[in-house]
C-alpha cells in the first residue's frame, strides 16, 4: 500500500522517472498489473533528449481501458478514460486534461507511423503507478484496483430522460448496483427500460424505500404495499427487466422521540422487520438494508445481542453508512467499518461500505462534499485495500449519484 502511495505522490509532484540514455538501444520490457506487454509493431524506447521512456499510444487504450482517438488533421490523440479527457498534439510539450492546459517534459511523437508518448503521463494522467526497475530494464506499472460501487438514485424521474446519462455514468465509474427509489406513478415500461439497459451494463438495479417512520407498527401498511407493488411488477415482467432486490432505508434513529422512547422504537422497529422478512421469503429477492456504522452499538432489547448482527442473520446484506471522507485514522473509513464487518464475515452474509458526497451540517469530516474527486478515490482505494482481508466486504457505495455526479462535473 505503502509503495502505491509512493507512486501517486510522484505522479502528483511531477517527479520525473529517469532512464539513463545508455539504455536506449536495449529492449525495455513493460508489466503492468504483472502481465508482460508485447508491442508487435512498435517497441518502447527512451528518448535521448528527454531521458523519458517512449511507448505507443495504443498500449494505453488496450492495458488501460481508455477509448483512444487520432485526429490526423490537428496531429492530436485524444483519450478519454472515466471522468477524463486527454488530449496531446504531436511535438507540443502540454497537455489538455478536462479543458485544462498541464505542461509535460516530454511530446507526444510520430516513430514509424506510430504515436508515441511518455510514459510518464500514465502516472499522472490515469491514476497508475509508475516504476523504474533499472536492473532489469523494466517498467512496472500498477494500475488502481477497480472497486466495485453502489449508489441511490432519489429522483427516479431522472431514469425517464437521463438514462444514458446515468448509465455511462455508472459504466465509467464501476457502478455495479443501483438503488433506485420506487415511485409508483412512474409507468412500469420506464422501469423495465432502464432495468433491462442496466443489466446489459452488467448493472443490478434494487427498488429503494423507506422513512424513519418506516419503523413504527402503525406504518406497516406503507412497507406492505412497497413490497406487493415490487413483487407483482417483477412477476409481470421479462427476466432482464426484473428488480434484483429490495433495498430499505429506514433510519429509526432520525426521529424525534428516539432519544426518549429508544427500547419502544426498537422494539416496533424489529417488530417490522420481522414482517419484512415473512413478506419477502421464497421472492428470490436480495433483501439489504441501509446501517449506520454504530448500529453494533445497540442490542436487541432484553437480550447482549448486537442489532447489526440480527439484521445479518435475517437478511442478505447490510450497507454501512459510514459517512467519513478518510480512510485511515481513527474514526475514519476503515476503523468505523470493522465492527460489522467482522459480523458480515463470521455470519457469511455481505456488508458494503458507503460513503457520502453530499453537503453536510455534521461537521468537515463527514463528507467529501467540499472535497475533490481525485482525493475521493484515493481515499477510496485506501479504503478498499485494508477492507478487501473481510470475506464478509462487498465493495463500496457513494451517496447519492445526483451529488457524486456533480463532483465529477466539477472535476
Amino acid at each position: 500500500m505503502k509503495r502505491w502511495l509512493i507512486g501517486l505522490l510522484i505522479a502528483a509532484l511531477g517527479v520525473a522517472i529517469f532512464v539513463p540514455t545508455v539504455l536506449a538501444a536495449t529492449e525495455i520490457q513493460v508489466v503492468v498489473d504483472g502481465q508482460h506487454v508485447v508491442f508487435p509493431d512498435e517497441p518502447p524506447y527512451v528518448d535521448h533528449r528527454s531521458n523519458r521512456t517512449m511507448v505507443p499510444a495504443r498500449f494505453v487504450s488496450e492495458k488501460l481501458g481508455a477509448k483512444m482517438k487520432w485526429n490526423g488533421q490537428l496531429n492530436q490523440v485524444t483519450f478519454s478514460y472515466r471522468d477524463r479527457t486527454i488530449r496531446l498534439t504531436i511535438g507540443q510539450n502540454q497537455a489538455l486534461v478536462n479543458g485544462n492546459t498541464i505542461k509535460i517534459d516530454a511530446p507526444a511523437v510520430i516513430k514509424n507511423n506510430r504515436t508515441m508518448i511518455p510514459l510518464r503521463l500514465i502516472g499522472e494522467i490515469f491514476q497508475a503507478q509508475v516504476e523504474w526497475d533499472a536492473k532489469r530494464m523494466m517498467a512496472v506499472v500498477t494500475t488502481s484496483a477497480k472497486i466495485s460501487k453502489g449508489t441511490w438514485i432519489w429522483d427516479s424521474r431522472m431514469i425517464e430522460k437521463d438514462q444514458d446519462r446515468i448509465l455511462g455514468f455508472a459504466s465509467d465509474h464501476d457502478v455495479t448496483a443501483i438503488y433506485l427509489q420506487l415511485n409508483r406513478d412512474i409507468a412500469a415500461n420506464a422501469y423495465a427500460d432502464f432495468i433491462r439497459s442496466a443489466k446489459e451494463k452488467g448493472i443490478r438495479v434494487e427498488a429503494l424505500a423507506g422513512r424513519p417512520d418506516w419503523a413504527r407498527k402503525s406504518n406497516q401498511d406503507q412497507i406492505k404495499t412497497f413490497i406487493a407493488w415490487t413483487l407483482q411488477y417483477n412477476a409481470s415482467a421479462k427476466t432482464e427487466e426484473r428488480f434484483d432486490g429490495l433495498h430499505l432505508d429506514i433510519e429509526p434513529y432520525l426521529l424525534s422521540e428516539w432519544e426518549t422512547k429508544k427500547k419502544t422504537i426498537l422494539e416496533e422497529w424489529i417488530h417490522n422487520l420481522r414482517f419484512i422478512e415473512q413478506e419477502t421469503r421464497g421472492s428470490g429477492l436480495k433483501i439489504t438494508l441501509d446501517v449506520p456504522f454504530w448500529l453494533h452499538t445497540l442490542k436487541v432489547p432484553d437480550t447482549e445481542y448486537s442489532l447489526s448482527a440480527w439484521l445479518l442473520e435475517k437478511f442478505d446484506c447490510l450497507v454501512i453508512m459510514d459517512y467519513r471522507n478518510h480512510a485511515l485514522g481513527k474514526d475514519g473509513i476503515v476503523d468505523n467499518a470493522q465492527a460489522i464487518l467482522r459480523e458480515a464475515s463470521a455470519l457469511n452474509k455481505q456488508a458494503i461500505v458507503a460513503v457520502e458526497t453530499t453537503k453536510s451540517s455534521e461537521g468537515d469530516r463527514v463528507s467529501f462534499y467540499s472535497k475533490s474527486v481525485e482525493f475521493m478515490e484515493q481515499e477510496l482505494q485506501t479504503a478498499h485495500q485494508e477492507l478487501s482481508r473481510y470475506a464478509g466486504y462487498d465493495g463500496m457505495a457513494i451517496h447519492d449519484y445526483k451529488s457524486w455526479a456533480a463532483m465529477v462535473g466539477k472535476a
